[in-house]
């Protein structure tokens, strides 16, 4: 029973947090990623990321990148693709260099180096649409940017992570593993859009003829979680199964009705969670250490994000107040950036002796982000109030 004792704990302090946060004119999920630091092993330890907590951490990042393909825009998705492209591109390829540069200097081998600029190439969009979603700028051209990079994004790091470990790492895994790992995640994407166009809408039908009390969100929960089980079977990120399962979801007349049901159930218990245990991750063992260290990984983490996503916005003639919200929409790391350094300790690509400063320095980048979307956004509504058509 403990672990409903830190759900009951989890739920009130995010509440409180949450209130607090706007109280102070800052996103509500900033309060809530510090519930986590705070009663976490870092400060007071009450907390911590056991199995269950990280399992009701994924089912909560999971809705709530289910809910933002509901609310999304599949027009305006199509119509900023080619801009989100260009800042999932330009995104990964300037960590990539300035991260591979710093750990040359700090005497890291070829690989580890590269490596460094492999977890820092990756974006956590979980936390800024919780942002996006606060401000009414979802369905934007800069949130439907972000959204589209995203899930470039997330296919690039995978890519990168497969080929990293194959090459470098010490395992089993091999160029003919990453080969049917790339046409399996083909195969996904045909299948995604087959789920769009005629498997959701017909099952939805079904399930609206069913004398069950909420059979059409039952069925609509059901692709969820099945897509996103399928993405992390082939090696995507399970939040790109979600994202592509609410907008599946989003093409049919039950698009209100299943988000209102869904949002109630997520918001109400996983997402706190989700948001909690991102802070969980925060240890200060050694900290002061490798202080200089810390503040000099985090500014490059922030910084290579935020410029690289708006110089690739920029490059599809958007104006520079977009481009920095756009950028600030790929600062986060979070879960992403967590498992890729996870995995790079487990195949030898991370020193063991820089793991947690590694670790801080992602869930400061996490924390930072939301602050810097919430300024970026209040000046793109400033200076041009009109949303994409």
């Amino acid at each position: 029973m403990a672990f409903v004792g830190a759900i009951a704990l989890i739920l009130i302090t995010t509440l409180i947090a949450g209130a607090i946060s706007q109280r102070l004119s800052m996103p509500a999920v900033i309060g809530q990623l510090l519930v986590g630091v705070i009663l976490g092993p870092g400060i007071l330890g009450v907390l911590q990321n056991t199995e269950l907590m990280h399992v009701g951490s994924e089912i909560g990042v999971i809705i709530l990148m289910f809910i933002a393909g509901i609310e999304s825009d599949l027009d305006l998705l199509k119509k900023y693709f080619k801009p989100a492209m260009n800042v999932a591109m330009i995104g990964v390829l300037l960590p990539m260099l300035v991260f591979y540069v710093y750990g040359q200097m700090m005497g890291q081998s070829f690989e580890k180096a590269i490596f460094w600029g492999v977890i820092f190439a990756a974006t956590s969009v979980s936390i800024s649409v919780e942002v996006l979603r606060e401000f009414g700028s979802l369905n934007t051209k800069e949130g439907a940017t972000i959204l589209g990079a995203a899930v470039v994004d997330d296919i690039i790091a995978v890519v990168l992570l497969s080929i990293f470990v194959s090459t470098f790492g010490v395992g089993d895994a091999s160029e003919s593993n990453l080969l049917i790992s790339t046409i399996w995640q083909l195969l996904y994407f045909v299948g995604v859009v087959i789920v769009v166009k005629w498997v959701t809408p017909i099952l939805l039908r079904i399930a609206q003829r069913l004398p069950v009390h909420g059979s059409v969100p039952i069925i609509s929960l059901f692709l969820c979680l099945a897509m996103a089980w399928l993405a992390d079977a082939i090696g995507l990120s399970s939040v790109v199964g979600a994202f592509f399962a609410g907008v599946a979801v989003s093409q049919t007349k039950f698009q209100d009705e299943v988000s209102d049901s869904v949002s109630s159930v997520g918001y109400t218990f996983f997402i706190p969670i989700f948001f909690v245990s991102i802070g969980l991750d925060m240890e200060f063992s050694g900290l002061l250490t490798n202080l200089g260290f810390v503040i000099i990984m985090t500014l490059l983490a922030i910084a290579t994000k935020l410029f690289g996503g708006a110089l690739g916005a920029v490059m599809t003639k958007m104006n520079w107040h977009s481009a920095l919200a756009i950028g600030s929409g790929m600062v986060s790391r979070g879960e992403m950036a967590l498992i890729i350094a996870q995995i790079g300790l487990s195949a030898h690509l991370l020193a063991k002796n820089l793991y947690s400063e590694i670790i801080i320095v992602i869930v400061l980048s996490t924390i930072v982000a939301p602050l810097l979307l919430k300024w970026t956004l209040k000046r793109v509504k400033k200076n041009q109030p009109q949303k994409a058509e």
